[in-house]
């Protein structure tokens, strides 16, 4: 299993079983996470790529991955996010450089070492 599929998998069920087993607010705040994601004035894959500067600003490593993949599925562009990972190294500071060259590396397995893309 890929560390991909390895990420997708154990996100999935970890969250269908904190939405089995948590409670009301629980729910609400998921329901929320999703339903702000969604297209509107902005477009989701900016959304995506906002929530990916956000990420790597607070420097979680897990939602820079959701972030960077779903910005892929949404039709970002290398090119596009290694721009938003500039916005955020300037606002966080030379800390989030560990996680910008994580984010490279899953970025390259992304786009399966297509630089151009």
């Amino acid at each position: 299993m890929s560390r991909l599929d390895e990420f997708r998998s154990f996100r999935e069920s970890m969250n269908q079983r904190l939405l089995d087993t948590g409670s009301l607010s629980t729910r609400r705040f998921f329901a929320l996470d999703s339903a702000v994601y969604e297209d509107g004035a902005l477009s989701r894959k900016t959304k995506e790529m906002l929530g990916l500067v956000a990420s790597l600003v607070l420097r979680c490593d897990d939602c820079i991955t959701y972030h960077i993949i779903m910005g892929v599925e949404t039709g970002a562009t290398r090119d596009e996010l290694m721009e938003c990972m500039d916005i955020a190294l300037v606002v966080g500071g030379s800390i989030v450089i560990p996680h910008i060259r994580r984010a490279a590396e899953l970025m390259d397995e992304l786009f399966e070492g297509d630089l151009n893309e």
